[in-house]
């Protein structure tokens, strides 16, 4: 009789365990939102280095930009502080997929084998790719030009895609100025980014260079969380929808752009 009661209990231990174990697994794997509120902080990962979106001030060197600027307006309405962690671009999606953050804030596009890995918000900013040759350049006048020539990307974006799709050849850069700079040391033969970027580097920099061709491929850009988890996606949305409804999205993207970029 006491063999038989002490199996029970060693059952219903085994099976108290084996809950208590399920319930952890599954508020981990499934329930990030109602960890970050708990932790206080949401871990957004960013550049650091593309400017005007994500880029530390010369003078002050505080982390600023359009994408920093908005993913902290949109912590603060899910009443969590915004926590910044710097990463190259290569390596910012590989953090996402293994929750070493919760978000990214880097104008990451919306694209279908993205939407396979990742969960994202509604778009918060819509833009287009262009063109940028050394100033001298007579020979790219556009993406029919470009088959053959060495570009200078990211490997993993989208502009590197379209490059590698046009016929280029691929020169690795973690971050859009090294890229720009060989460009205009006619290291590399021209180098592809979003448009606003590049209006942006023409404007504060003297470098030698010109955009060519017409504005391609429209590109609608939003936060990425890890798969699987619709609450906090639900709850980015609420608080990028609240922004548009009261003018705070249109502000912040004139203060940086002089227009609304965000539709």
């Amino acid at each position: 009789m006491l063999r038989k009661r002490s199996g029970m209990i060693s059952i219903a231990l085994g099976l108290a365990l084996f809950l208590f174990v399920s319930g952890c697994s599954v508020n981990q794997q499934g329930d990030l939102l109602s960890t970050i509120k708990d932790r206080g902080t949401i871990r957004i990962g960013t550049e650091g280095t593309y400017k005007p979106f994500s880029f530390h001030d010369e003078k002050t060197n505080e982390l600023t930009g359009f994408d920093v600027e908005v993913a902290k307006e949109v912590a603060k309405r899910m009443g969590v502080k915004a926590e910044f962690v710097e990463i190259p671009w290569d390596g910012m999606l590989t953090s996402l997929q293994t929750k070493k953050i919760d978000m990214v804030a880097n104008q990451v596009g919306i694209k279908p084998e993205r939407k396979e890995k990742f969960d994202f918000s509604s778009p918060y900013t819509v833009s287009y790719a262009q063109i940028v040759v050394h100033k001298d350049n007579q020979e790219i006048k556009g993406i029919e030009q470009v088959k053959g020539k060495r570009a200078g990307q990211t490997p993993t974006s989208n502009y590197g895609k379209m490059a590698k799709d046009a016929g280029a050849t691929i020169v690795a850069y973690e971050d859009m100025m090294s890229a720009m700079k060989d460009v205009a040391a006619k290291r590399i033969d021209f180098s592809m980014n979003d448009r606003l970027a590049i209006a942006e580097m023409l404007k504060t920099t003297k470098l030698p260079l010109k955009t060519v061709g017409e504005p391609m491929e429209k590109s609608e850009s939003a936060f990425p969380v890890p798969k699987g988890n619709p609450e906090l996606v639900k709850e980015i949305n609420k608080a990028l929808e609240s922004m548009k409804k009261d003018g705070t999205l249109a502000k912040i993207s004139q203060k940086w752009f002089g227009q609304d970029v965000s539709k």
